[in-house]
């Protein structure tokens, strides 16, 4: 069940069955949405959901993530930082071909 911030019970008395809140220590903990920023471009922000987080995009260099559901903000993080470096990669190779070329 969603509540709105309007909605929510002010004592676990009151809640509905099920709904733990927030500030109880029993109540499940899960991360805070997290900015993910691959040296200083802002590749998109991790959201909790369900069992992991979702990524989106900020930038269309991580338009391939966008919406792709991780393990947890890090693994998301780590996706952003080898889509980079392959990109840095494939660039690089590109650049000593054109090298070559102009050489021969």
């Amino acid at each position: 069940m969603d509540l709105t911030q309007t909605d929510r019970p002010v004592s676990d008395a009151v809640a509905p069955a099920g709904f733990a809140l927030a500030d109880d220590p029993s109540a499940g903990r899960t991360e805070p949405p997290r900015v993910i920023e691959i040296g200083e471009v802002t590749a998109g922000i991790a959201v909790p959901e369900g069992r992991g987080v979702r990524f989106f995009s900020s930038s269309r260099d991580f338009d391939g993530l966008d919406g792709a559901v991780f393990r947890n903000a890090e693994q998301a993080a780590r996706a952003a930082r080898e889509r980079v470096a392959a990109r840095t990669r494939a660039a690089a190779r590109h650049d000593r071909g054109a090298e070559l070329r102009r050489r021969a």
